[in-house]
């Protein structure tokens, strides 16, 4: 069955199909055409008009380029100007702060080295000084050192002298009578002692004077213990000088009476007893009773001056043979106080040196110590003045070998 179409107008009632096959197809084409025309023609209009735009666009997009452009010039001459001065401005201003800075710094640096300059004359002083006392001190620590030594060998060997002594005799008495030894230490060994102290006594006589001759008074004859017949360099027999040793914790006076009376039997100058314990009345050596009384430390002094002065006495008695009055003079010198007063002058300023010899050893290691410090203290603020400068001058400051630590390598 086809469709119908009614027409509104006339009724008349056609089918679709022929009714538009034919001429639909050519109104649609036609208008098909016309529009496809029209809206070419719009087309063309518009594209015209766009190019038109277009240009006019190009046109003004140039114009405003070239004015934007030539603002953009003016601006960036203006700014660059305008940043050229202040650059400048800038400079010249860092500039001459630099150069005052600059000027600050050299006179900065003037001073330090005027105070660096101060410093190493001060540090050279100091050296110097230091160095002149070093030698100082070890010149007089040597000399000092040196008369210490001799001093204290002397005396050791006299010690180890009674010592070895002591210990011989010890030895000796025991190879001989053992029974006897036992007896005598129950007793006391005061006899064995006084035996080791003549014996020192003797051998300390004999190294001292090798041509004098040291005679020894046996055991159980009496008499004194040692006989010094005292020879001159002529071989010429001067006199002689006879001693008496006692090691015992107490004096006796008996001891003076009985050496007198063997001065006389064996027709001796001089008398001397030489013992550890002083009289009550003594502390130091001295004549009393016309006997000379002495410590073993003090035999080797007043031995030689007794000897000289024999030596003397008979080289005067030589001189004034012939004379009748030579044993007149003889004896009032040896009797005179000027002889006596010159012995124990002579004998009291031997002390006396040792004395003073001990007071100068403690002053001077008091001395040392003191300069010690003193140096130390120099040296330490030298340090801390260096330091501080050093601190503020940097690198700039040369640092010295001596305020350097010392290398961490340890010595084999």
């Amino acid at each position: 069955m086809q469709d119908k179409i009614k027409c509104p107008n006339c009724g008349h009632k056609f089918d679709v199909e022929e009714a538009l096959s034919g001429k639909l197809e050519a109104e649609f084409q036609a208008k098909y055409e016309k529009n496809v025309a029209e809206q070419a023609e719009k087309f063309n209009l518009q594209k015209t008009e766009l190019e038109k735009e277009k240009a006019l666009f190009e046109q003004k997009k140039e114009r405003e380029n070239e004015l934007f452009k030539n603002r953009l010039e003016e601006g960036l001459a203006k700014e660059k100007k305008k940043i050229e001065q202040e650059t400048l401005e800038n400079f010249e201003q860092k500039i001459k702060s630099l150069e005052e800075e600059n000027e600050k710094k050299k006179t900065e640096n003037r001073k330090l080295k005027e105070q660096e300059l101060n410093l190493l004359k001060r540090e050279k002083e100091l050296n110097e000084k230091a160095e002149e006392l070093s030698l100082n001190v070890q010149k007089e620590l040597m000399e000092k050192q040196k008369e210490i030594e001799d001093k204290a060998r002397a005396k050791e060997r006299e010690s180890m002298s009674l010592k070895e002594k002591e210990y011989q005799k010890q030895l000796e008495d025991q190879r001989k009578l053992i029974d006897e030894m036992k007896r005598k230490a129950e007793q006391g060994s005061m006899q064995m002692q006084g035996e080791v102290q003549e014996l020192a006594l003797e051998e300390l006589l004999r190294a001292t004077y090798p041509f004098d001759e040291i005679k020894e008074v046996p055991k159980g004859t009496r008499g004194a213990d040692s006989i010094q017949i005292v020879i001159n360099e002529r071989q010429q027999i001067c006199g002689s000088i006879v001693y008496e040793s006692k090691r015992t914790k107490n004096f006796a006076n008996e001891w003076i009476d009985k050496l007198k009376q063997d001065q006389i039997q064996s027709k001796a100058d001089f008398a001397v007893i030489v013992t550890e314990t002083y009289p009550s009345d003594m502390d130091r050596f001295g004549k009393k009773n016309g006997v000379w009384i002495c410590g073993y430390h003090e035999l080797k002094s007043l031995s030689l001056v007794l000897r000289e002065m024999l030596i003397k006495s008979h080289s005067l008695s030589i001189a004034q043979e012939n004379k009748g009055d030579k044993m007149e003079l003889l004896y009032t010198y040896l009797t005179s106080n000027e002889f006596v007063q010159n012995i124990q002058r002579i004998v009291e300023n031997y002390d006396s040196m040792i004395q003073q010899l001990n007071a100068e050893k403690k002053a001077m290691f008091k001395m040392w110590a003191t300069r010690e410090k003193q140096i130390w203290v120099v040296q330490e603020n030298i340090s801390s003045l260096f330091g501080s400068i050093k601190g503020i001058a940097g690198s700039a400051l040369a640092t010295s070998a001596i305020l350097e630590l010392p290398s961490s390598s340890v010595d084999e």
